[in-house]
């Protein structure tokens, strides 16, 4: 498959025709509603085997060929030209499918009100072919170490059919808040402690979920220690039933890290203890914050490169955004929050306000601007193919063990076609 990105005057069969494909192929991969109607700026990817590539001014086979990983006679032989032959500028030259790195993916399903809804439903359905672990978003701990439930509906179904590892995700949530007291119940009453986890474990064997998945968060910072003692005596007790642990954390640069968020979260324990990690490498754009990229790469990696001095590269998988943020301007703190927008959502809107789609190449993320019918200028923050290809070339740089979504139900079909010409999804 091949990124493409959409140039002044260009329409999808002009597209089409540059990669062999037709606007049909290209309008149902990327769910384009109106072929019709593109904006500059705007991605898409081309369901193509392999890719193409126009020679550049500078450009030698050599270079090429080390580019995409290959050797320059091999690349010769497969587009039939000689070896000694000048390149002329905007030769198309094809470029094989690269051989895919295994991987794992999960992604969190998350009912809105307590209710799945069937968009949410069908997102599973969609994606679970391209998951190791489905996640549902949660299991809310009460004071007395019982559980709240979420709805299920079809998960365990759509996971068995899928072989999809179902990760039940257990959490502090109080009232749709992370509660500090209710953590700091949890971490410091052991009557409470033992209770949920047989709760965990007897719901666990109920519903054959197979992952035990901690997203403890605003834990207070002088139990920092206790979180750890807890998922450790957590680990003794699924262990032997053949769970696994999986821990989510706060995207920390430094052990000694401030913020309610940070804190409680030792890496490297924390690393010591869990069978997995999902680090949530997102939030750094968010909702209430002044706009920017909800991901920025440098952040990320930033992030990242810490994790690997506390922890296996192969107990990482990096969180992944699969959401934008709408700002309305100028950006006032405590003012109103950004509104969430999926991909597909923030490509609408610039179409409808017929508005070019720029790209932040330090951040790797894509953006725009534009003036809504009340006369107020707004600016969007989204992934696209480009931004989620970054994404996919740190992970296999830093050969971490895969990438974990925040959430399904947002509509971003370019990212599930690139995780096909990415990885090889594991299946446990």
């Amino acid at each position: 498959m091949q990124i493409h990105v959409v140039q002044p005057g260009q329409t999808l069969f002009q597209i089409a025709q540059m990669y062999s494909s037709t606007v049909a192929a290209i309008a149902e991969a990327n769910e384009i509603p109106n072929p019709n109607r593109l904006v500059v700026g705007q991605t898409m990817v081309i369901p193509i085997v392999g890719s193409f590539y126009w020679v550049q001014p500078g450009d030698s086979l050599f270079s090429i060929a080390q580019q995409f990983g290959m050797t320059y006679q091999e690349l010769a032989r497969i587009n039939g030209i000689s070896v000694t032959q000048p390149l002329q500028i905007g030769l198309r030259l094809y470029i094989p499918p690269r051989p895919r790195r295994n991987a794992e993916t999960n992604a969190y399903a998350e009912p809105f009100g307590n209710v799945v809804s069937p968009e949410l439903e069908q997102s599973a359905r969609q994606t679970s072919p391209l998951l190791t672990y489905l996640a549902v978003f949660s299991y809310q701990v009460q004071e007395d170490g019982s559980l709240k439930a979420p709805p299920l509906n079809n998960f365990q179904a759509i996971a068995r059919g899928n072989r999809t590892t179902l990760m039940m995700a257990v959490t502090n949530l109080e009232e749709g808040q992370f509660s500090t007291e209710l953590g700091r119940i949890i971490l410091t009453d052991e009557n409470v402690q033992n209770r949920l986890l047989d709760n965990i474990i007897a719901t666990a064997e109920q519903v054959n979920f197979k992952d035990i998945h901690f997203d403890f968060e605003f834990l207070p910072p002088e139990l920092r220690d206790s979180y750890s003692a807890f998922l450790r005596k957590a680990k003794s007790r699924f262990a032997p039933r053949g769970l696994l642990l999986s821990v989510a954390v706060a995207p920390k640069t430094s052990s000694n890290q401030k913020g309610i968020l940070y804190e409680a979260h030792d890496y490297g324990a924390i690393g010591a203890i869990a069978d997995l990690v999902i680090i949530m490498t997102y939030e750094w754009g968010w909702s209430g914050g002044p706009p920017m990229a909800v991901s920025p790469i440098g952040p990320v990696t930033d992030v990242l490169q810490y994790a690997l001095t506390q922890m296996p590269a192969s107990k990482i998988m990096m969180g992944q955004n699969l959401y934008g943020y709408d700002w309305t301007l100028p950006f006032v703190p405590g003012g109103p929050f950004a509104r969430v927008v999926s991909p597909q959502r923030a490509i609408q809107i610039a179409v409808e306000n017929n508005v070019a789609i720029s790209y932040d190449n330090t951040a790797q993320a894509p953006f725009f601007y534009y003036t809504d019918n009340q006369g107020r200028q707004h600016v969007v923050w989204f992934e696209d193919a480009r931004s989620i290809q970054a994404k996919f070339n740190l992970i296999k740089e830093l050969n971490i063990r895969g990438i974990s979504y925040w959430k399904l139900g947002i509509p971003f079909p370019q990212n599930w076609l690139l995780i096909e010409e990415n990885f090889n999804v594991i299946k446990l």
